[in-house]
């Protein structure tokens, strides 16, 4: 997560709601004036009455509302029990029937690496909301190893793999629920209403869970990225809509956030790649020239680096200055390399200073020697 920008985060979180508020468009097609009055009814109890009472949450509220008014009403719309059967019975442990070799793994491990990816990201990312909004700080390692074991022994039932939910969560914190004893509840009680209950679940209206849904996706959103949009620099902004879209477009919340990764690692690389300053002058005689580098040398400063050297000129001697540089890579090595060849092929001597033991060392193990004598005078200084 230290790798994940604040900008791929936000543009995860807002693909996120989008994605949800998406897969609830399937449910108005074909559907009568009736299930979009009854949605509109779902939000509109979802968000008055936390104004009145907040001793049950809203949406529970609006879906037992909702069922009874079609159970009364006897409405033709689509309900739980349409959409499949619910299980009337225990899970049963059971060892899939594949066969365990490496052509199976070969189909599974890319899903398994995008599930996980996806899984963590979440994860984490929700525990780091829920503990700016109850000010306690949570145990990352911890959550995801029970993620990890939990999503292990469910396959075995016929489970499928979860992780945490950010519109869940925070409907949960804004519901009073603090400990761990409000999510166990939530699985609990869900547990229940299937397996005791589940006749009764199937009569739920699909636009009750609609109006849900698109509360969970709105809560989501966050809405402070479009506000404030114009006082993000422009380089974080174009990462987050980057991220937004690839992961809408492909369904696939690890491409996305791999791709938002990429770009911020190459718009921070840049930025640092600009402070480079190569300041040079002339010492009294006019035959011996100093170089002072300041910044980081690496694979995307080296032309501005190089492009500051005047090889065409007449000089007998060249001394470049690194006190104030470091060189991170092999391509800042091998420019520093031409700087040396370059002026020794035109007779005229270099003497590098300033070097830190970071980088001398690097030096040292990845110079280029074309000419064993080229960078000779490197360890006396």
């Amino acid at each position: 997560m230290r790798f994940v920008p604040k900008a791929v985060m936000i543009g995860f979180v807002n693909a996120l709601a989008i994605l949800i508020f998406q897969a609830q468009l399937p449910q108005f097609e074909g559907t009568s004036f009736l299930v979009y009055a009854m949605v509109a009814v779902g939000l509109a109890i979802i968000y008055g009455l936390p104004r009145l009472t907040t001793l049950i949450p809203s949406p529970l509220v609006a879906i037992i509302i909702i069922t009874v008014a079609s159970w009364i009403g006897k409405w033709d719309i689509r309900t739980v029990g349409d959409e499949g059967s619910l299980p009337t019975n225990l899970p049963i442990f059971g060892i899939p029937q594949v066969p365990f070799n490496f052509e199976t793994l070969e189909i599974i491990l890319p899903y398994a690496l995008a599930l996980s990816l996806v899984g963590l990201l979440e994860s984490f990312l929700t525990a780091n909301v829920i503990d700016d909004l109850t000010d306690t700080s949570s145990n990352k390692n911890q959550e995801a190893l029970a993620q990890g074991t939990a999503n292990i022994v469910t396959g075995f039932f016929g489970g499928m793999a979860g992780c945490a939910m950010i519109g869940q969560s925070i409907i949960n914190i804004r519901s009073g629920g603090r400990a761990r004893l409000s999510t166990l509840s939530a699985g609990i009680f869900l547990f229940i209403f299937i397996i005791v209950f589940g006749k009764w679940v199937e009569q739920i209206p699909m636009a009750a869970l609609v109006a849900v849904m698109i509360m969970v996706s709105i809560s989501t959103f966050n809405w402070g990225s479009i506000i404030n949009i114009r006082k993000v620099p422009k380089n974080e902004t174009a990462v987050m809509i980057t991220t937004v879209l690839i992961t809408v477009l492909t369904h696939n919340l690890a491409i996305g956030v791999l791709i938002g990764v990429a770009m911020s690692a190459i718009f921070f690389s840049r930025k640092i790649a600009n402070l480079i300053h190569v300041d040079s002058y002339l010492k009294e005689g006019g035959k011996e020239r100093i170089y002072s580098v300041n910044g980081h040398v690496f694979f995307v400063s080296v032309d501005s680096f190089l492009s500051a050297f005047d090889f065409r000129e007449k000089l007998e001697r060249v001394i470049v200055d690194l006190t104030h540089a470091h060189l991170w890579d092999h391509s800042a090595v091998d420019a520093v390399d031409k700087v040396v060849l370059r002026y020794r092929k035109r007779g005229i001597e270099v003497e590098l200073i300033g070097l830190n033991e970071a980088s001398a060392t690097l030096l040292e193990r990845l110079a280029i020697h074309d000419e064993p004598d080229a960078l000779d005078k490197i360890g006396s200084h």
